[in-house]
Parts: C-alpha cells; structure tokens; sequence
C-alpha cells in the first residue's frame, strides 16, 4: 500500500551517447519503476569532431526530450528532474544547449559536477543490492567514467575521469571494424591511462554500471547463450566479445546480435575499458547493475526534497578525505580488538575469544579496503601482526567450536559411543588449554601501542583523484 500511494516522478541522464529516462513511483530507498527508455543520440560524438553540440545532435536531443516529458506527464509524474554530464560539461555551447531545451521543451537541465555523477550513481547502482561491508561501483558512460568505494555503504572514496566508451571510440578505433594497429595502439592508451590512476587490488564486489556494461552483457547472453538470469562478465567473456567485436563491421554487430548500430559501433570500446579496470583491481568478474544515475536522482529526490542536488554536493566532498576516513577507521577498529585482551586472558567469558576473533576481521577487512592509502612497507608489517592475532584467536576458538558441537552430541548416542567422545573431548580439552596458554602469551607480549604507531605511520596519501 506505500508503494502506491509514493509520488510518481521521472529523471533524465542527457549523456554523452544516451538520453535516458527513468520513470517510478519513489520512495527513499525503494522505486517501483512504471517506465525504462532510451535513445543513443550521440551528443558526446558531436563535441569531441569541433568541442560544440552540433545543431543536428540539439535537434534529436530536443526531439527525445519531448517525448521523455509527455511519456512521464502519461504516467503522471509530478517532477521531472534533467540531469547532464561529461558531454555537455565539455562543451563550448553547453549554456546555449541548456537554454534552448528550456525554451523547447520547458525542462529544467542542471549540470552536475563528476564527482556528484559519481555519488548518485553509487545510490542508483547499490540500492537493491543489501548491507555490504565493502563494495565498490563503476558506471562507464560515453564520455566519462565513474568509480566509487563504500566501506558499510558509506562512500569512502570516489573519482570521474574523462574516459568514456564513445570518446575512446572516436579518438582511436574509428575504422569499421578497427584495424589491428588502432586496437593495440587503444590497449596501450590504456594500460598506461589506468595505471595512473593508482588502483591497486581490491576484494570487495565491483557493480558495473552503463550501456556498454549492460550491452555487454546481452552480448553474451545472445553470441555465447548465458543464461539470461546471469548478472555478471568474466574477463574471459570480455576477452571474447573483444574478439567477436574486432572481426564483424557494427553493422553485423547490431544485425546478429540485435544491438542498436550506435551501441555496436562504441561496444569494443567499452569491452577493452572495463577489462582494463579488472586488470588493474585484480578482479576475474564483476556483477552489472542495469540501474544507474537515473535511479540515484530519483531516490535522492525522494530523500531530501527540492534540496537533493545541495545534499549530494555534500556527499560527494565528505568533511574527511580518504585518507582521514582510513585513520579514524583502522584506529578504531584496532581498538576494538584490544579492548578484549583483558578478557581474553581472564579465562571467565568463553564468548570473548569469539568476539576478538570477530574484531580481527573486522579489522582485516578495514585493512584490505584502505591498503591503496598505505605505504606497503609498513602495512604488510601491520597485516602481519594482524593476521597472527586472528590465528592464534581462531585456533582457540575452532576448538571451543569442537568442544561445543561434541557436548551437544552426547544425549544423542549410546553408552559406548559417549565414552569414545568424551576420550575426544579429555585429548580437545587438552588441546584446548595448549591453545588458551599459547594465546595468552602471545597477547601478553603483544605490542599494541607500537601496533598503532606503525598503523598511523603506514596511512598516507598515494592518488591526487
């Protein structure tokens, strides 16, 4: 009943290959969408060849944008909310551009920055995916590309750079299909592109997000029949779709494998940029989220009202950069853990070792999400120390995990077999006490203020993003 009584409204992403729009009834962490369309005008394509919006892309922009607002006002949506990115931002007449679909189509388009594209997309991208601890997206548009770390769903670090699917294609596979020499000299722009941005191996799950994610996508659902119900791409499944896409014309492409032609032609280009994104974060697959921006706008609309765009602008400039965030973070997440030594070593609460336990991994976790800030000298150091503590508590632990499990057995077996598992239960007991006297003297020995010293010293700035 909440869902249909939630406000009907509507976002438009005027993007540098699609103009998009999103249509839903909105709540502030749910949308029931009535209406997902799109229309590859191309606008980046224009901008790139002369640095403008040519009159033919502003004339089909115009045209779409009439349509989009009389297929929200059928479905009667109260607000519709036009966003623009790279294209437009780029543009030399991207004023000019604003002011005439104001005039056209009585649309108000607001130019957002990057680094907001990027937060709202996270919001659009994750908003079905649950709780994570860690989790990391990437929407690759035709002119710009986003990336986003969370830590609890909380953005810990974000970036937009000008590389996108189209603009890549126009700049270095423009032949049909592209030569072999356009193709390596496009891996080697970004072999070298992407490792400047300094991202190194993460764990978390990587939720790609944009056209070329989702064609993709349906690319192998159509050429290499995945099941339809598979969200995810291999870096084997884009090492083929980059072959299949370097042999046929885009013309084929879009025949065989029903694609529109405009997709088709910026699809290798769009392969070869996320493969390199997984090369470089060390990832073998990544998860596409069909939801993006749009759905971002409209649950930051439903969250904060007419101020949505002010309340992303402060998300996306945290009071705290990444590296404080890393700081406040690993600190107190090692203080946890040690607040349970005194416990631990008193031998009164079974649950303290488990709960040290948890806290070290915990802290591990935190450890993995922030070792791109950290200096690898001194961080292997404190993983080390922090990995040793985890064992040592998870061996104590799996032998309480035994003991109990043993315990439990008893009333369930006969004379005999209840004496075979107590001789078990004596020789883990024994077992047990090694381990717990093992613990303590590793506990008693172990070093947390010099711990933390080297923790605070290993935390430093390594990107300029």
């Amino acid at each position: 009943m909440e869902m249909q009584l939630a406000p009907v409204c509507a976002a438009i992403d005027v993007g540098s290959n699609t103009i998009h729009v999103v249509v839903a009834r909105c709540l502030p962490d749910t949308l029931e969408i009535l209406a997902d369309e799109l229309e590859l005008v191309r606008i980046g394509a224009s901008v790139t060849a002369s640095g403008e919006i040519s009159p033919e892309k502003c004339q089909a922009a115009l045209t779409v944008l009439k349509d989009y607002r009389a297929l929200a006002e059928s479905l009667g949506a109260l607000r519709i909310l036009v966003v623009a990115t790279e294209a437009i931002r780029q543009a030399r007449n991207s004023e000019a551009f604003i002011a005439e679909v104001k005039a056209e189509t009585g649309l108000d388009v607001l130019l957002i920055s990057g680094t907001a594209e990027a937060a709202l997309t996270f919001f659009g991208a994750t908003y079905q995916a649950g709780r994570q601890e860690h989790l990391a997206v990437m929407d690759l548009g035709g002119g710009s590309m986003e990336l986003v770390f969370a830590l609890d769903m909380r953005i810990t670090w974000r970036t937009s750079v000008p590389l996108g699917s189209g603009w890549l294609h126009d700049h270095y596979l423009a032949d049909n299909p592209p030569s072999a020499g356009q193709i390596k000299t496009t891996k080697a722009f970004l072999k070298t592109y992407v490792r400047d941005m300094h991202l190194t191996k993460i764990s978390s799950p990587l939720i790609v997000t944009g056209g070329s994610a989702n064609s993709l996508l349906y690319l192998t659902q159509q050429a290499f029949y995945h099941s339809p119900e598979n969200r995810s791409l291999s870096r084997e499944d884009l090492v083929r779709c980059q072959a299949l896409l370097s042999a046929l014309q885009a013309e084929d492409v879009a025949r065989l494998y029903n694609q529109p032609l405009a997709r088709a032609q910026v699809l290798l280009a769009g392969a070869l940029i996320i493969s390199n994104v997984m090369r470089q974060l060390h990832l073998r697959e990544v998860l596409v989220s069909p939801h993006g921006i749009r759905e971002g706008v409209l649950l930051a609309y439903a969250r904060a009202g007419e101020n949505w765009l002010a309340e992303v602008e402060g998300t996306q400039q945290p009071q705290e950069t990444f590296v404080q965030s890393a700081h406040k973070i690993l600190l107190e997440r090692l203080q946890t853990m040690m607040n349970w030594t005194r416990e631990v070593i008193k031998h009164e609460d079974i649950e303290a070792v488990h709960r040290m336990r948890v806290a070290s991994r915990r802290l591990r976790a935190a450890l993995d999400a922030y070792q791109i800030c950290c200096d690898p000298g001194l961080f292997n150091r404190v993983y080390r120390q922090v990995k040793d503590a985890a064992n040592a508590l998870g061996s104590a632990r799996d032998a309480d995990v035994m003991l109990q499990y043993l315990y439990e057995q008893l009333d369930c077996l006969d004379e005999d077999e209840q004496a075979g598992v107590r001789w078990l239960m004596t020789r883990l007991q024994a077992y047990r006490q090694q381990q717990q006297q093992h613990l303590d003297d590793f506990l008693r020995h172990f070093d947390a203020e010099k711990l933390e010293r080297q923790l605070k010293d290993s935390v430093r700035e390594r990107t300029g993003k």
